[in-house]
């Protein structure tokens, strides 16, 4: 039994330290880790495994509480909801790896998602459409069309080579100059339009040039 003033999470915690899970668990959620109660929605944990996906890959820890508290789950009804998340919530489908761990009395379900070799990915919403989400920090955010252009582009075998006109010169000086801007900002700078924008964009980030940075509401750009 749990000493007096310990929680029944905090006597676990004290008596197996020395589990890998607990190291994982300790550090927080990050671009690269990922925790889940439980899935009640194959299409919203598709989000998740699309942006690990896109990314550098990661991991989910289902049966963990956002507090780093530990919530087990039901093994069986977990793993199945992760594998129809994975290949058919997902496209191109993904292969994950699935660890079942026992701490104490509760499991909690280990989902390795790897890097896409195909990217990008998409996620099956609720209503049947495929979007592509992107992991920045721990959130996964909905891939702006600059940034899947960018995974397509640099998912192609032939080398991202471009020729800088006064466009893409007048873009650096002013990064260089005010740190960031936006699409609209660029736009305006140069008096061209968005399709434009975007696609100069494009170039310059496949290039490793520029850096697209994502927030829920805005994305800006930087120079790499």
């Amino acid at each position: 039994m749990p000493a007096s003033g310990l929680s029944e999470n905090s006597f676990i915690l004290c008596h197996m330290a020395i589990h890998p899970l607990f190291l994982k668990i300790a550090g927080g959620e990050s671009e690269v880790l990922d925790f889940k109660k439980t899935i009640s929605s194959a299409s919203k944990i598709a989000k998740t495994m699309s942006a690990f996906a896109n990314h550098k890959g990661g991991t989910l820890l289902v049966g963990v509480n956002d507090n780093k508290t530990i919530a087990g789950v039901r093994s069986e009804d977990e793993k199945y909801m992760l594998d129809l998340a994975a290949h058919f919530y997902v496209k191109p489908e993904i292969d994950i790896e699935l660890i079942e761990w026992e701490l104490g009395d509760k499991t909690v379900i280990e989902a390795i998602i790897p890097e896409g070799k195909d990217k990008p990915y998409y996620a099956k919403d609720e209503e049947g459409k495929w979007w592509a989400h992107i992991r920045v920090k721990d959130q996964s955010l909905l891939a702006s069309k600059i940034v899947v252009d960018v995974l397509k582009k640099n998912s192609g075998k032939s080398p991202n080579i471009f020729e800088y006109t006064e466009h893409e010169r007048a873009v650096l000086k002013h990064l260089e100059k005010h740190n960031k801007a936006t699409l609209k900002e660029i736009c305006k700078l140069l008096n061209i339009s968005r399709w434009r924008g975007q696609k100069m964009l494009v170039a310059l980030v496949s290039a490793g040039v520029v850096r697209s940075h994502q927030t829920e509401k805005v994305e800006y750009f930087t120079l790499s």
